[in-house]
């Protein structure tokens, strides 16, 4: 494997992980507040709508990060190698 594909290969692992790391935060907020407000909604209608708007942020926030990691695996030469060279080019203007 070449010094770039490692580069790439790199960048796109950091990604991941930083991909699940949002979706992991994104429903642990989204539960607490659901769990910690619910006994404050004094109508068994007005938990069902917020019930059901917590489940389509989840569902669709947590579609859209893996949509992104999705593309980001299919095109991850060109977006990361862009990423590289561009790192490589402000690095030795520098020097």
């Amino acid at each position: 494997m070449s010094d770039l594909q490692q580069r790439i290969e790199v960048l796109y692992r950091s990604d991941l992980r930083g991909s699940a790391l949002l979706i992991i935060c994104l429903w642990a907020t989204i539960l607490f507040v659901l769990f910690m407000t619910w006994p404050y909604i004094p109508h068994a209608g007005i938990k069902a709508v917020v019930a059901i708007a917590a489940a389509a942020v989840l569902i669709f926030n947590t579609a859209a990060i893996l949509a992104m990691v999705k593309h980001y695996k299919e095109d991850k030469d060109f977006i990361y190698g862009l990423d590289i060279k561009n790192a490589d080019a402000s690095r030795n203007r520098q020097s």
